[in-house]
């Protein structure tokens, strides 16, 4: 992206995981209100907590649904570490300034994963560009669902709920 140099980098933050986690949903990298909180998917019209509730009954504070989805053996994490984004859409990305979190490392101690699921199809680019090379043969299967994200808001959100369900729970 042009005019990045100079432009403060935006950080990820650290996997919600246990070492038995069974799936991992990535998202891009946090957005501005997700920053602000030092939580994922903070933005109140975001519907991923929304969805995590319908399908595993998980509710309460932050702190409370990260461990219930840990308790899921569902692990969260993003694709990138870090990058420049101005504001919050996945579009502003500066690629030339994209780092990917460590996967070997992290596919490494937690050995039962054996679904990465995106939650959006930036997240799912940003992996297969910056990340699938790297993995051995026996990686798991990587599967793209719709974004939560408000700026997804073209397909409704029972519609989104029905393909989450159908991949995670179906």
């Amino acid at each position: 992206m042009a005019g990045s140099e100079g432009r403060k980098a935006s950080a990820g933050f650290p996997p919600v995981a246990q070492s038995d986690a069974r799936l991992l949903i990535l998202g891009s990298l946090p957005g501005e209100r997700s920053i602000a909180a030092q939580e994922y998917y903070a933005h109140p019209r975001n519907a991923f907590w929304r969805i995590m509730e319908e399908l595993y009954g998980i509710g309460g504070d932050y702190e409370q649904r990260c461990r219930q989805l840990t308790e899921q053996r569902i692990a969260l994490w993003d694709v990138l570490a870090s990058s420049v984004r101005p504001g919050s859409l996945d579009a502003d990305i500066a690629m030339d300034t994209a780092q990917a979190n460590d996967f070997r490392g992290f596919l490494a101690g937690h050995p039962e994963v054996t679904r990465v699921f995106f939650n959006g199809r930036k997240a799912e680019q940003l992996f297969r560009r910056f990340v699938a090379d790297t993995l051995s043969d026996d990686a798991p299967i990587l599967v793209g669902l719709p974004s939560t994200s408000p700026a997804h808001a073209a397909m409704p959100f029972d519609k989104k709920l029905g393909i989450w369900r159908s991949m995670l729970v179906g």
